[in-house]
């Protein structure tokens, strides 16, 4: 479903003879602020665009962007990057460089491109836009606010109130008999990372909970994510339990782990360990560990999955051989050295299979080291597959609001919002990833997702940009230290604002289907519509002509349908007049009544 590439962009195309002074006057005059964005300063620069060359014109950087427009009047080249998006800052060449546009800035951003400027070297000129935007791109490291808190921005809906915990457990069936709805965590005390609501086993006490928290590392205990209405198995996620070198064993654990069992009588709980087994035994020597045979009536199932700096460095080498150029020569084993694609399907069948088994009426409690990364990819893609409801545009933003955010995935840590450290190890595109695995998803299954692919974009996007406070920082505990629902705007305002940019035309709903994608190498693809995008050439053939033609009969039916209507109340007034007039003195032969003088049209759709 390829849709428009995301608002972010570049923007290459040659420029008529007639708009050449013009151009020259507007440059920086057509930029658009948000609501509380402010001007901080502009120059004039070189931009050393990699596929046009060099190109002379202005840069304009405010507290959000860095907006550059080209003075060349034959090829207009325009940038708006959000500062977000940045990650690191670096000064290219010296005062006593030579060679042409030897001196200036180089930037490298978080979202697959890079950005260089050349500038004059007399007098420092690069000084003042260096210190600018190090200070606006990374706020955090400067006392500084981020943007979405001074960002102004008002929309008729606000989308804090898209989840709300109790209403999605009541609509998943919860509580019962043998689930429960507790607030035990309330004050973040049980588990700083965990949300307020949580749903545990009926049978299971406060004080029991305690005691598994202190099993479990950073006491995130296993608690339903997820439970199948018709056989009740569930999906529960957690982390790792405290087991360490010595092989340490918890009774409490172990006989909570069993009461999940019991709660649909699965013969047997299934254990899914994202990683693999060699990481799962290493993370012994740090406390860590796994479920052993002392767990009776559960198996334990390792999925292979890699760690958060292996994914990294896979994006690293994804990046480069897409950026600035794609690698032409050996593309297909240039692709394959990244290990990208294979990381998905490693994800995207790991989710398979927690699908198949709660949907056989198995149990299953999913969990990684901490259970904040890999857990939540699991959890949420097999939702996906499962529950349609998570299919639509809503649905979709609650299950992201749901398994990611409440369930503390570390987006600051991982992203790195505002802060200058682009070194830091905890980075990791783990989120970029799980998106990525939804769209392979809606590409094999075209007519189930009630959002596009343009949905996606906007939403990794905004991961970066600091325009809203949906991704920022690392849990619920920090969010509410921070104000954030009171004092920013939710990224979900602004798309149920704009509904119709991001439905997927070809959207047919199905309640009870559950998808099982194709998670092998040969049916996986690279997401070009985001890897490549700032590519002008390959953004060029972006727009699938199907679903261009899709809309465009869409317009037309609708224009047909309003002309049809207007025809009728026409026909119905002139009927009503018609019927109120004196009749003429005739024979009935020769009397016309007003629904015979006038037909109906009938447009064919």
């Amino acid at each position: 479903m390829a849709s428009p590439v995301s608002v972010y962009n570049i923007l290459e195309s040659h420029t008529p003879p007639t708009r050449k002074e013009s151009l020259k006057m507007e440059l920086l005059s057509d930029v658009s602020l948000l609501p509380g964005e402010e001007r901080i300063t502009d120059k004039d620069i070189i931009y050393i665009c990699p596929f046009s060359g060099a190109v002379k014109g202005k840069v304009l950087i405010t507290n959000f962007r860095l907006y550059f427009k080209s003075s060349d009047a034959d090829v207009t080249v325009t940038l708006d990057v959000p500062l977000g998006a940045i990650s690191r800052v670096e000064k290219m060449g010296g005062a006593s460089s030579r060679g042409e546009n030897s001196y200036g800035l180089d930037i490298t951003c978080k979202d697959m491109r890079n950005l260089r400027f050349a500038l004059k070297q007399e007098g420092h000129s690069r000084r003042d836009i260096f210190e600018v935007l190090f200070r606006y791109a990374f706020p955090l490291s400067h006392g500084l606010p981020l943007f979405a808190y001074l960002s102004q921005e008002k929309y008729a809906e606000t989308g804090w109130t898209i989840y709300k915990p109790v209403e999605e457990f009541r609509r998943q069936g919860l509580p019962n008999n043998k689930w429960r709805i507790s607030f035990i965590n309330k004050s973040y005390d049980l588990c700083d990372t965990y949300p307020t609501v949580l749903a545990v086993p009926y049978k299971s006490k406060e004080e029991d909970l305690r005691k598994v928290a202190a099993f479990r590392s950073r006491g995130r205990i296993p608690v339903l994510s997820w439970i199948h209405r018709e056989n009740q198995a569930v999906i529960a996620r957690c982390s790792q339990p405290l087991v360490g070198m010595s092989g340490k064993r918890n009774k409490d654990d172990e006989r909570y782990l069993e009461l999940i069992r019991e709660a649909n009588d699965t013969t047997k709980l299934t254990i899914y360990d994202a990683r693999p087994n060699v990481n799962a035994v290493a993370n012994k020597a740090t406390g860590g560990g796994y479920e052993g045979d002392e767990y009776q009536n559960a198996e334990l199932i390792f999925l292979d999955i890699q760690n958060i700096h292996v994914m990294r460095e896979s994006q690293k080498k994804l990046k480069d051989i897409v950026y600035p150029n794609v690698e032409e020569s050996h593309w297909l084993s240039s692709l394959e050295s990244t290990h990208w694609l294979e990381h998905v399907k490693l994800v995207l069948s790991g989710a398979i299979q927690v699908a198949d088994k709660v949907s056989s009426g198995n149990s299953v409690v999913v969990h990684c080291s901490d259970g904040w990364d890999r857990t939540a990819q699991l959890t949420s893609l097999a939702m996906l597959m499962l529950d349609s409801h998570y299919r639509t545009l809503r649905g979709f933003q609650v299950l992201i609001e749901k398994e990611w955010i409440s369930f503390g995935h570390k987006f600051a840590s991982r992203i790195g919002h505002g802060d200058k450290n682009h070194a830091d190890q905890d980075r990791s595109p783990i989120f970029v990833q799980f998106i990525d695995c939804v769209w392979q998803m809606t590409k094999q299954f075209p007519t189930a997702f009630e959002f596009n692919e343009h949905l996606l974009l906007t939403i990794l996007d905004h991961l970066y940009s600091c325009r809203f406070g949906t991704f920022l920082y690392n849990c619920e505990s920090v969010r509410d230290q921070h104000e954030v629902r009171s004092k920013t705007v939710s990224l979900w305002s602004l798309v149920n604002s704009k509904v119709d940019m991001y439905l997927n035309p070809f959207y047919t709903p199905e309640s009870g289907r559950v998808l099982y994608p194709v998670a092998s190498m040969r049916h996986l693809e690279l997401w070009v519509a985001y890897y490549i995008r700032w590519n002008p050439r390959i953004r060029q053939q972006q727009q699938s002509p199907v679903e261009q033609r899709y809309k465009e009969l869409l317009a037309l039916r609708d224009e047909y349908l309003k002309k049809l209507e207007q025809l009728q109340l026409s026909d119905s007034s002139t009927s009503s007049h018609l019927a109120n007039s004196p009749t003429p003195n005739t024979t009935s032969s020769s009397t016309s009544t007003p629904s015979q003088q006038y037909t109906h049209l009938q447009t064919p759709l």
